[in-house]
């Protein structure tokens, strides 16, 4: 048996919870972004955040709402994904407090930042991988926005790196599960893609 639910009969908050309870687990875009006058940092996170395509290197997050990150973006063109690591599971959390207009997140909380190569928003410093991205465009869908932004640079810390390529057990990424909860790594196990020559019993083929 299942239990149904209809989003149309249900008010939007109910809904939300629902489908962020079953969306799991979600990567965290950490964006930080200036304003136009480039005075005041912001940092906040987002789990709605995913890649969008290859070539051109493109990601996307979602803002609910319009909040300083989308204003950031769509007066200045720019951002940056910073990446939510294990090690930063509270300060992340403090920069969703909803601080007023013209607070910087990173001298609110306490957290350390460093220029950008490529773009004005400032990287986290203690974060292992930033994307520094430009605006390709933006989305409106009801009371949210996609936003999607072309990679123009990463920089990745040395020590998360093996071989030349991020490794994800030195990463420790985090992500949002549903209601206040929060998942770090666990068990990582490693899979081919098979290909169909090699697929077994392939209508008969042997």
């Amino acid at each position: 048996m299942r239990i149904d639910f209809d989003p149309a009969a249900m008010d939007r908050n109910s809904f939300y919870k629902l489908l962020t309870a079953v969306v799991v687990p979600r990567p965290i875009a950490w964006i930080s972004t200036v304003g136009r006058d480039s005075s005041v940092p912001n940092l906040a996170p987002h789990s709605f955040f995913t890649i969008s395509a290859v070539a051109p290197p493109i990601v996307q997050f979602t803002s609910v709402g319009r909040k300083d990150s989308l204003r950031n973006i769509e007066d200045t063109g720019e951002f940056v994904v910073n990446f939510a690591p294990e090690h930063l599971f509270e300060q992340i959390n403090e920069t969703a407090v909803d601080f007023p207009h013209g607070v910087s997140e990173f001298d609110a909380v306490g957290i350390a930042r460093e220029p950008s190569l490529r773009v004005k928003a400032p990287r986290v410093a203690a974060s292992p991988v930033a994307l520094e991205c430009e605006l390709h465009s933006t989305l409106r869908l009801g009371d949210s926005t996609v936003v999607f932004g072309r990679v123009v640079h990463a920089a990745v810390a040395e020590q998360a790196v093996d071989d030349g390529h991020p490794e994800v057990t030195r990463l420790r990424p985090l992500s949002r599960l549903g209601r206040d909860e929060w998942a770090t790594l666990g068990e990582v196990s490693e899979l081919g893609r098979i290909r169909y020559a090699d697929w077994p019993g392939r209508r008969g083929e042997d």
